[in-house]
């Protein structure tokens, strides 16, 4: 997420085109990619340092998720043998989407979180 929101502040050209080519051009404005690039950082940087994890983790997996969604042909074919716009590079959508998902489901467990109780 912090490497995500870095790059929409830094190359918003480069969040364009992502855009374009994998969300239906629904987020192609510079002002809106500004703002999701600071409110992703936020997020990262609250992951982890697991501050406002009921909060934290469930967008990090509807982002995770909408990304995996986004890049399905690269999951499903990554090399493009089958499927047009297939990409190995984003084959690991799938592999994020899955380190959210256990750090929701052992969000508990998190011995090192700001927000544990510390009683």
């Amino acid at each position: 997420m912090v490497i995500w929101g870095i790059d929409k502040l830094v190359n918003v050209e480069h969040g364009l085109e992502v855009s374009k080519h994998f969300y239906l051009d629904l987020f192609s404005s510079t002002t809106l990619l500004k703002a999701f690039g600071v409110l992703q950082i936020i997020l990262g940087l609250a992951v982890v340092l697991g501050w406002l994890r009921g909060f934290a983790y469930p967008v990090l997996l509807l982002i995770t998720g909408a990304t995996l969604i986004g890049v399905w042909r690269s999951v499903v074919d990554p090399w493009g043998w089958y499927l047009e716009g297939g990409n190995v590079l984003f084959y690991p959508s799938l592999i994020i989407f899955a380190a959210a998902w256990v750090l929701y489901c052992f969000r508990e467990d998190d011995t090192h979180a700001l927000d544990r109780d510390r009683r």
